[in-house]
């Protein structure tokens, strides 16, 4: 349970209230400042000391990951909207890896994931971001059992997706692809993997 001191005033009622309120404070902290945060920012802004905040958060990189998974449900809103009616499997990561490559920029949180300036080189599979993908795959307009992908598969598909996102994101290329570059040679390689992979004779 959290301590009584600081939180404004009011503490949290539960050490599940305690993390979320962190992870609130975290995002708006983002929103206002960029990635550029610290334990002790955070704690500040809580009223609460950081080891308050460290009880519930063991580094900075845990904290920032756990953000970036909180602030995103914007974004899969409008993935959602875009990739809507696509129902080929393939069709439809590779127009989910491009939209996000594009809005990384302009979403602070998601840079965080993608580029893994603050996480170690496991955050992109960590049970955070994974969790990110798993939610992000299954809003796609594709029936996913129909072609051959049980969860274990999905699982797997996702963590490719996010590896294959970080690779572009942290090196697009010199010079970067267009737009329609970009989409056939990932509709030609990544495409080509996902429908194979995920074809009813391959899932057993």
């Amino acid at each position: 349970m959290a301590g009584r001191r600081g939180w404004g005033g009011s503490p949290p009622g539960s050490d599940e209230e305690a993390s979320r309120r962190i992870v609130i404070a975290a995002v708006e902290l983002i929103s206002r400042k960029g990635t550029a945060i610290s334990i002790a920012d955070v704690a500040e802004s809580l009223g609460v000391i950081r080891q308050t905040v460290y009880r519930y958060f063991p580094s900075t990189d845990s904290l920032l990951r756990a953000a970036a998974i909180a602030a995103v449900d914007g974004f899969l809103d409008r993935l959602t909207e875009h990739v809507a009616g696509i129902k080929d499997p393939a069709d439809a990561v590779v127009e989910a890896v491009i939209y996000t490559l594009n809005e990384a920029p302009r979403v602070p949180q998601l840079g965080i994931m993608l580029s893994g300036s603050h996480s170690h080189a496991e955050g992109i599979t960590s049970e955070e971001a994974l969790a990110f993908g798993m939610t992000m795959i299954r809003r796609f307009d594709v029936d996913w059992e129909r072609h051959g992908y049980g969860e274990h598969a999905l699982r797997e598909l996702v963590e490719y997706q996010l590896r294959t996102m970080q690779s572009f994101f942290i090196s697009p290329g010199n010079p970067p692809r267009s737009q329609d570059e970009l989409r056939a040679y990932l509709r030609r390689w990544v495409g080509s993997a996902v429908a194979v992979t995920g074809s009813p004779a391959s899932a057993g």
